[in-house]
């Protein structure tokens, strides 16, 4: 069950002292070169008071997102969980983040993900300004080096002095060392 990520957002049945507790892992210290559990820290909740905790997101098609499929794009990540609140009963398991429609250039906000019924994004009851990046599709590394290359020749072909020179003068004396 530790190997799993779901772990981390499931209701456990602790026994403390002959007495059932609920109970959700907080965090799971591992041995640093074997990677097996060493300590975990539980944190009790109650059945009927809402609770804050890191879901992990799965992002779904991304094989057939347009933005990938038809203009060759990449999809980049830059949230893997995010934290909602809601009661125990109602505590998902992971968010699915479908990338489908997501074409080139787009990005998926926090807002775009459906949350089920009684869970709420703790950014997101922070306002719009909050509304953070979960993912996008971005051109590939290659494609954006070859448009750069193209718009800086294109800049430096204008005016035919575009400051190399003096550079490349300073460069030459910089190296000699022979010099006193």
């Amino acid at each position: 069950m530790l190997e799993n990520e779901a772990c981390f957002s499931s209701i456990l049945e602790v026994q403390v002292g002959g007495e059932t507790e609920n109970a959700i892992i907080k965090d799971i210290q591992r041995h640093p070169a074997k990677g097996f559990p060493m300590h975990a820290d539980f944190l009790r909740i109650r059945m009927d008071q809402a609770i804050k905790v890191n879901v992990p997101l799965h992002f779904i098609n991304e094989e057939q997102c347009t933005g990938v499929k038809l203009d060759g794009g990449m999809i980049q990540k830059q949230a893997t969980d995010i934290e909602v609140q809601c009661l125990p009963k109602d505590l998902p398991e992971y968010l699915e983040v479908d990338m489908l429609e997501v074409g080139l250039g787009q990005i998926v906000h926090l807002s775009d993900i459906t949350l089920p019924e009684g869970v709420i994004s703790t950014a997101l009851e922070q306002g719009e300004d909050h509304d953070l990046t979960v993912a996008s599709v971005v051109a590939p590394r290659a494609a954006k080096e070859g448009a750069e290359d193209g718009e800086s020749s294109g800049e430096t072909d204008g005016d035919g002095d575009s400051g190399d020179g003096a550079q490349a003068a300073s460069s030459d004396d910089a190296g000699d060392g022979d010099k006193d």
